[in-house]
């Protein structure tokens, strides 16, 4: 599975705003609602069972990075999005750092194999220093989706 499968470009943030957990899921799931890709009126139950997820334990995975993700019968098909926080968000994560880079997914809950695999691509490419400094210092969203497009071409894993 690559990022063009699942990212929705028009909802890349590439300054977000948010300077904390909730703020930076509301904004994300926001993002997908204004690029079409949620209904508007499933946004609260959207964030709310991210934000419950979140509870099972956080989706900060170190190094800078978190993927907030669930599963809502709302999508018929994976989806999701990318934000960067120039300044870092304190998102509970496993090392005790800020978290700058966001990947948000929200699948079907029929379709676990595609979580998965969304799940993989992220975590693989993101072990990939270079992938990760130039997605930090993305100023645009254009930049993110050549990053991403570049990742999804095999231009970084080692």
């Amino acid at each position: 599975m690559k990022f063009a499968d699942f990212v929705s470009t028009p909802a890349i943030k590439a300054e977000l705003s948010a300077d904390d957990k909730e703020g930076v899921v509301k904004e994300l799931v926001e993002a997908l609602v204004g690029a079409g890709q949620i209904k508007a009126d499933e946004r609260e139950g959207i964030v709310a069972a991210i934000m419950k997820r979140e509870e099972l334990g956080s989706t900060g995975i170190g190094r800078g990075v978190a993927v907030p993700h669930t599963k809502h019968p709302s999508v018929d098909r994976l989806v999701g999005t990318v934000g960067v926080s120039s300044d870092g968000v304190d998102f509970n994560s496993l090392d005790g750092e800020k978290v700058q880079l966001f990947f948000l997914l929200i699948s079907p809950p029929d379709r676990p194999g595609d979580h998965l695999r969304a799940l993989e691509n992220i975590s693989r490419q993101l072990r990939d220093e270079t992938f990760c400094r130039f997605l930090k210092q993305s100023k645009t969203a254009e930049d993110i989706q050549t990053l991403l497009e570049e990742a999804d071409n095999n231009q970084f894993v080692s």
